[in-house]
């Protein structure tokens, strides 16, 4: 049997299980050969996921985003940035477009909540707010239904002082609080993206109920199909109220034609009014009017 040596080996051992013989000297330079091109990538990844994460928010912030602009806030090259917004599009996150991206608003499942509804189109929907007080008179029964451009046109009616505010939005309820209307919430199950109301409860209280003129706020108006909205809920009671009034008002910005949202509240011959912005193309104007639809653009 070989005999065997008490001799420290004159090179390392790394082979060896337990690793015998390696100074602390050899083990950080291994550590560091092994580990050094890992972590260097890996932080670049990391850079490129979050400087794209911050594109796709700004982009879903504002609804669209230059790559000139980018370029200079991020210090980096339009070429980076279009790499970026390619891949964005790729992943179905962006719509590319000449010079930059934009929000994608195509899907019939998109269902943003009242505070990023509230970040866009603010001026439209003030100007179609004031359109639709005018068709109100002192003492009248109003309906509105939940939405940023209905919480508009809820602010306006306070220049009134005899109404009857018919709504399943808990903020427009909250809005109105203070002035001497009878407000009435319909009940229901709250949707917390809208603070509305929905629900056969809401459906049942509507359908015991009459008012002069109905503001239906809409995600999506198609000439063929008419008003949707991304709720199925939602869209239930839409159409109890749209039962209830004698006249029904449609209010909503431009950006809401050509869409399609997921559940259909009625057909365009149900609508008596649109008031919406000026921004319409002339063709689909005249398409509504001749299904009837009184047009009025702000």
């Amino acid at each position: 049997m070989a005999r065997l040596s008490h001799r420290r080996p004159s090179v390392p051992t790394c082979g060896i299980r337990g690793g015998i013989g390696l100074s602390s000297h050899l083990i950080a330079m291994r550590k560091k050969t092994k580990t050094a091109p890992t972590t260097r990538n890996d932080k670049y990844e990391m850079l490129i996921g979050e400087r794209r994460q911050h594109i796709l928010e700004l982009v879903q912030k504002q609804g669209r985003v230059l790559v000139t602009d980018l370029s200079s806030e991020l210090k980096i090259s339009q070429i980076t940035i279009r790499k970026d917004l390619d891949w964005l599009q790729s992943h179905g996150l962006v719509q590319r477009s000449h010079g930059g991206a934009l929000r994608i608003t195509s899907s019939a499942l998109a269902d943003p909540t009242l505070q990023e509804k509230q970040k866009h189109h603010h001026l439209e929907k003030q100007r179609i707010a004031a359109a639709a007080v005018k068709m109100v008179k002192e003492g009248q029964c109003v309906i509105l239904d939940s939405g940023t451009t209905t919480t508009a046109i809820a602010h306006e009616l306070k220049r009134f002082s005899r109404l009857t505010v018919i709504t399943n939005a808990v903020n427009i309820a909250a809005e109105l609080a203070g002035t001497d209307f009878e407000v009435i919430l319909v009940g229901g199950t709250l949707r917390k993206n809208s603070f509305s109301l929905v629900g056969p409860l809401a459906e049942d209280n509507l359908e015991e109920m009459h008012a002069d003129i109905l503001f239906l706020g809409v995600d999506g108006f198609d000439l063929e199909v008419g008003i949707t909205t991304p709720n199925f809920l939602e869209s239930r009671v839409n159409r109890a109220m749209v039962r209830a009034a004698r006249k029904v008002v449609v209010v909503c910005d431009s950006s809401k034609f050509n869409h399609r949202s997921l559940s259909r509240i009625m057909p365009p011959g149900a609508i008596h009014y649109l008031i919406t912005d000026r921004n319409l193309p002339s063709a689909a104007v005249d398409g509504l009017r001749t299904q009837n639809i009184d047009v009025t653009l702000v």
